[in-house]
């Protein structure tokens, strides 16, 4: 019914009475800062590693171009679709990339730089700014340990200089008991960072540190938390051991290795370490236990805000960490439903501050992470959920958002995780799904826990023991998920593989309501469509490659090598990386390695090395090794950037060097002294006796006939060589199948088989109509990739064999 104005209370006001059913009307989305704050991250990204000059530049000309565009066309600021975001990106670009300038500044005060560059040996003195991270390494080498030091003052040719910059300290593991923001000196090499690192330069230490002044209270006490938890936890079994202190500290120490694994093949190393869903956690059961005990509104946002800054000070405030908590804090807003329309300029805010504060972040794969799965949770949860919550019984329908949840992080990660690990996770939102609620409950024990630990520490191991149970249940969901055939699919690596995937994912979000009237009126052709993609998709040599039992592989990389030696499901060596990253990639993604324990290189020439880039995509690579001779110096310097900006140790081997691993001895044979004779980087090639179960291998690198014939005088001379060299059942011919090899050795070997790595009509004519020559008389049976493929060495029981996977 409705009213006269006199009747409803005033002459200039008339209301109409609400009669039948009410429309409930959601906020839309406010996308108006989501295009700034992109333009900012694109703008800052591209500068990173220019000059301040050149940054300076780019900042004025983007400020001067929004402010162009806005008084130009500030007739249709309001009317016009693309004035207001052009304007407002290029201004938010110039506010981000000034920012970035500021930054390049402060740090390139003061000689670091140069002293980098000149390889001095200096003395620093500041803060350690991350908690020591050790990774250990094999063979004749210890652990290695990292971190970033904030450096106050640096001394260097006699002078002492006042500065303020990031460095990396990669030390020995004496150096794993320092502490977050103690204050210490040390005397070390510097290294050069590459252009766009986040660190002015790396620090090989030369001693000890010495510590000049502990770390503060705020410091100490979080330290004291940290340290009660992990002891709480002690009694745990490994798993819950290591992964409560890591969802709830980030502290991954003590999570063990096949878990880890695990965990990154399903999607969910996000768990292993701080992250926005911890956070969201916390600040959940925060603000609930507020509102329980009747705490005012206006205290809850205060509440919050403690809450949030007490866990970031526990966890460390390092920037992954802050990071995490900026989204977590904006997710739980976005999930709110009073403010579900504000978490999208949130987030937009929250990445130009970000940026602003620590420019380095537009590189990083975490930040990109972060705000694209915080993105997904705001754009799609709400409807995604409601969809799938009409599909579901009633009782269930609730549920529907949390489906959608990781359904959401998934398809907006999908192109980022395809860069870091060239296939896409179709087992992933099912892992995730299944862990989701049991994160919630191990995370509030876990800081319960940390919090009563200093005054109750029985009481913490009890909250530890309550915790323990979803923590095991998370790590049961990673180990069966992991080992699900076919839960990740391959997929074109590299920028290709990101744009096709987030085009199709795009592509399947708008035509989403077909999809779905297409499975609910006509079933049978939409499972048709299903089985024919599916069966597009799927790899035709998945099923019989890799052949069960295998031990080695020689992938086919072209002219080049890259061999293969199993260590552990997912887990393997590598000897040389080809000269193609994308081959080298297929193979070991068709192999299904996921951590290279060693990589190999056997000397510095272009078609073993330039395929470095695909060993490490999406791989954790623990270490390289590599020849004491660095030549060619190109090619030195090309691995020495690759393995810095990883964090890798770069170690050398030579000769009497004895290797191991999980399954895999090694012995160096070679090189023991630089020859001058010959290719000397080819005769420098690092030469490997390798035992592999019941399997003998020869990797005979590049070596020349001046290199053969020294390791045949040395055979001769060691008894040990001598018979070991009658045992081998496989070798890898020397430098493709050359010519310019030493007959005598390979007649003294005369394994069953011989292995040709070689690139097909390739330009050297290898392999040599005289090394096939000298094979067949010494009575080896020849396999070359250019002809078969990857070649694999299997072993069943005390039998060996050898196979291939056809072009």
């Amino acid at each position: 019914m409705t009213g006269s104005a006199s009747e409803v209370g005033g002459p200039d006001v008339a209301r109409v009475a609400p009669s039948g059913p009410q429309v409930l009307v959601r906020p839309g989305l406010d996308l108006r800062l989501l295009c700034p704050a992109l333009a900012a991250w694109v703008g800052v990204a591209s500068a990173l590693g220019a000059g301040l000059r050149t940054v300076l530049v780019l900042a004025g000309c983007t400020a001067v171009g929004g402010l162009a565009v806005a008084r130009v066309f500030r007739q249709r600021w309001q009317v016009s679709g693309w004035v207001a975001p052009t304007s407002l990106g290029l201004l938010a670009s110039a506010v981000a990339l000034a920012a970035l300038a500021g930054h390049v500044a402060v740090r390139d005060t003061g000689p670091l730089d140069e002293l980098a560059q000149a390889r001095a040996i200096v003395v620093l003195r500041g803060t350690v700014a991350t908690d020591p991270q050790v990774r250990a390494t094999s063979g004749v080498a210890g652990a290695t340990v990292f971190f970033r030091f904030s450096v106050r003052e640096v001394e260097a040719r006699g002078a002492r200089t006042r500065v303020s910059a990031p460095v990396l300290v990669m030390a020995g593991e004496e150096w794993r008991d320092l502490r977050w923001r103690q204050q210490v000196e040390l005397r070390g090499r510097l290294v050069s960072a590459d252009a766009g690192d986040d660190v002015v330069a790396l620090v090989r230490p030369i001693g000890s540190p010495q510590t000049t002044a502990q770390p503060g209270v705020v410091a100490r006490a979080a330290e004291h938390l940290r340290s009660g938890l992990r002891r709480a936890a002690s009694p745990l079994p490994s798993d819950a051991r290591g992964l409560l202190p890591a969802l709830v500290i980030g502290d991954t120490s003590r999570t063990p290795q096949d878990l880890t694994d695990a965990m990154l093949v399903t999607g969910m190393t996000h768990l292993s370490a701080v992250s926005g869903s911890n956070v969201a956690v916390v600040l959940a059961f925060a603000l609930g236990g507020a509102s329980l005990i009747g705490l005012p509104r206006r205290w809850r946002p205060v509440l919050a805000l403690a809450v949030l800054a007490g866990f970031v000070v526990l966890a460390r405030p390092e920037p992954s960490v802050v990071r995490a908590a900026t989204m977590g804090a904006i997710g739980l807003i976005g999930l709110s439903r009073s403010r579900r329309a504000a978490g999208l300029p949130v987030l937009s805010a929250a990445v130009i501050v970000l940026l602003v504060v620590d420019p380095w972040l537009s590189r990083s794969f975490g930040f990109a992470l972060s705000t694209l799965a915080t993105l997904g949770l705001l754009l799609f949860t709400r409807s995604w959920g409601d969809a799938i919550g009409r599909r579901l019984p009633s009782r269930l329908r609730r549920f529907g958002p949390v489906i959608a949840i990781p359904i959401a992080a998934q398809a907006m990660c999908g192109p980022v995780v395809v860069l870091l690990q060239g296939s896409v996770s179709v087992i992933g939102v099912v892992a995730n799904l299944l862990a989701a609620p049991l994160v919630a409950p191990a995370t509030v024990t876990g800081v319960a826990a940390a919090v009563v630990a200093p005054v109750w520490p029985f009481g913490a191991t009890l909250l530890c023991w309550v915790g323990a149970l979803p923590t095991m249940g998370i790590a049961w969901v990673a180990r069966t998920c992991a080992v699900v055939p076919g839960g990740t699919l391959p997929w074109p690596d590299g920028a290709l593989g990101a744009v096709l995937l987030a085009a199709g994912t795009v592509a399947a979000v708008l035509t989403g309501r077909r999809w779905a009237h297409l499975v609910r009126w006509h079933p049978i052709a939409a499972v048709a469509v299903v089985v024919l993609v599916l069966a597009a998709a799927a790899p035709t040599s998945a099923a019989t490659w890799p052949p069960p039992g295998w031990r080695f592989v020689a992938c086919d990389v072209g002219q080049g090598d890259s061999l293969v030696l199993r260590t552990a499901p997912g887990h393997a060596v590598v000897v040389d990386a080809g000269p193609d990253p994308a081959l080298v990639n297929a193979c070991l993604r068709r192999l299904d390695v996921r951590v290279v324990d060693t990589l190999v290189l056997t000397h510095f020439h272009a078609d073993h090395v330039d395929g470095l880039p695909g060993v490490l995509n999406g791989r954790d690579v623990r270490e390289v090794m590599t020849t004491p001779v660095a030549d060619p110096p190109y090619q030195v310097q090309e691995v020495q950037r690759w393995t810095r900006a990883r964090g890798i140790p770069l170690l050398t081997i030579a000769a009497g060097d004895r290797l191991s691993w999980p399954g895999v001895q090694a012995d160096v044979w070679w090189p023991a002294r630089r020859l001058s004779s010959g290719s000397v980087p080819n005769n420098a090639s690092v030469v490997l006796a390798v035992r592999s179960g019941p399997v003998d291998l020869l990797l005979f690198g590049d070596v020349e006939k001046e290199a053969a014939h020294a390791i045949l005088l040395e055979m001769r001379r060691d008894p040990e060589m001598a018979s070991r060299a009658r045992d081998f059942d496989v070798v890898k011919v020397a430098h493709h199948g050359s010519g310019n090899l030493d007959p005598d050795l390979l007649a003294e070997v005369a394994a069953p088989l011989a292995v040709i790595s070689v690139g097909k009509d390739n330009d050297y004519g290898h392999p040599s109509p005289k090394a096939l020559q000298v094979l067949g008389r010494n009575g080896y049976a020849v396999l070359r990739t250019d002809q078969r493929g990857d070649i694999a060495v299997v072993a069943t029981g005390e039998e060996v064999g050898a196979t291939w996977r056809r072009k």
